[in-house]
């Protein structure tokens, strides 16, 4: 795959945005690599950077601050959209996130965002069903310490 146009699309709120200013560092048919800046830079949230991996419906991003502290890692569960006519990427956030604080402490985010998006009709049954499934398997990748396999290609982007 080239470099693709990529998109973040998110059902709560509605909304599909170009990340335009997000720079591909990696590009394959396993991970998409990138480095950016907030679109909306809050007090806490500055930049980071993001590893998509589109076989496993996983998006980890690493948080951090204006002064470069790390503020955490967050995990989304996503689906993915290839246009290749357009070399388009669209990135749907399936709602469910897990937060890994820099302690370790381990916090799953959002989930009663999935039944409003269910009752809405912003998801369908099949997509409830994968954002779950794919959340247990991200779940048990990190409760079996083995979270370093998804973080390997940023850390190894730091260091360059």
């Amino acid at each position: 795959m080239d470099k693709p146009i990529l998109y973040r699309k998110r059902l709560i709120p509605q909304e599909c945005v170009l990340l335009k200013d997000d720079v591909i560092l990696e590009c394959s048919e396993d991970i998409i690599l990138t480095k950016w800046c907030a679109l909306k830079p809050k007090k806490y949230l500055h930049h980071g950077y993001s590893c998509y991996f589109p076989k496993e419906g996983i998006k980890v991003s690493k948080f951090y601050t204006e002064d470069n502290s790390l503020l955490y890692w967050y995990c989304d569960i996503v689906d993915y959209e290839y246009k290749k006519d357009s070399n388009e990427l669209v990135v749907t956030d399936l709602l469910a996130d897990v937060i890994i604080y820099p302690d370790g402490f381990v916090k799953v985010v959002d989930l009663d965002e999935l039944v409003t998006a269910l009752n809405d009709g912003l998801i369908t049954l099949d997509q409830l069903k994968l954002s779950i499934t794919r959340l247990d398997k991200l779940l048990n990748i990190i409760y079996e310490d083995k979270f370093d396999i998804l973080t390997q290609n940023i850390d190894q982007a730091e260091k360059a």
